[in-house]
């Protein structure tokens, strides 16, 4: 019975990676996402991260910029949006950083903005986007409880 018993939590002990499963890729990323302070530090750290590409990237759509602009500017939308949700944020945070760089580099304006956007980018796309997130329901650890069966007389 205890050899049963076991047995039985080893399997279901058994990381989903391990499987033929889709969406393995984030968590061999990111072995855990952080629960607790961390995670509500990574939660701010998105939110203030996309909450500002979001609103700069719209206000600078407003003004009709010219099409390279423009396309930068809808890159940096999407970007911000994945980033405020937590979904695919190392992509999101690997092309932040590169947008980030980009335009620190070749655009007429103050490179400081677009340096600390990317390097917020940069840290999330390291560290991950913490447990309130859409990766971390998506392709996060899952617990499976496996109840014992009760065993049936023999007649």
């Amino acid at each position: 019975m205890l050899l049963r018993t076991h047995l039985i939590e080893a399997v279901a002990n058994i990381p989903e990676s391990d499987t033929l499963h889709e969406g393995g890729y984030v968590r061999r990323l990111f072995s855990t996402f952080a629960r607790g302070s961390p995670g509500v530090g990574l939660l701010v750290m998105r939110l203030v991260a996309g909450t500002g590409l979001v609103v700069h990237g719209v206000l600078r759509l407003s003004t009709g910029p010219s099409i390279e602009s423009g396309i930068l500017t809808v890159l940096a939308i999407a970007g911000g949006i994945l980033l405020l949700i937590g979904l695919w944020t190392p992509i999101a945070g690997a092309l932040v950083a590169v947008l980030g760089v980009w335009c620190a580099i070749f655009q007429p304006r103050d490179p400081w903005a677009d340096i600390l956007l990317g390097t917020l980018s940069v840290a999330l796309m390291l560290l991950g986007p913490g447990a309130w997130s859409v990766d971390a329901r998506l392709y996060g650890w899952k617990r499976i409880n496996v109840r014992e069966r009760k065993r049936q007389p023999c007649d």
